[in-house]
């Protein structure tokens, strides 16, 4: 692997020269690095929550059943 110091002035001209298509394939990149912070943080969120064991399995196939008929109702 090799590295390069370059600062961020140097980067965006950089990525300014590229065609319009290789911008699009950086700007993919870049907000794919910030979706997998997000989604991570929102994971760690979410497992620091306390588990919620007032749900039964019975709970969750009644709501299911009712979406359904509501969704054959219609």
């Amino acid at each position: 692997m090799v590295s390069i110091a370059i600062t961020l002035e140097q980067l965006i001209t950089a990525v300014q020269q590229l065609q319009p298509d290789e911008r699009a394939q950086v700007a993919r990149a870049l907000v794919l690095v910030d979706l997998r912070s997000d989604l991570t943080a929102l994971i760690q969120e979410l497992y620091a929550q306390p588990p919620v064991d007032d749900i039964t399995d019975d709970n969750i196939m009644a709501e299911i059943k009712a979406v359904r008929e509501q969704s054959y109702q219609a």
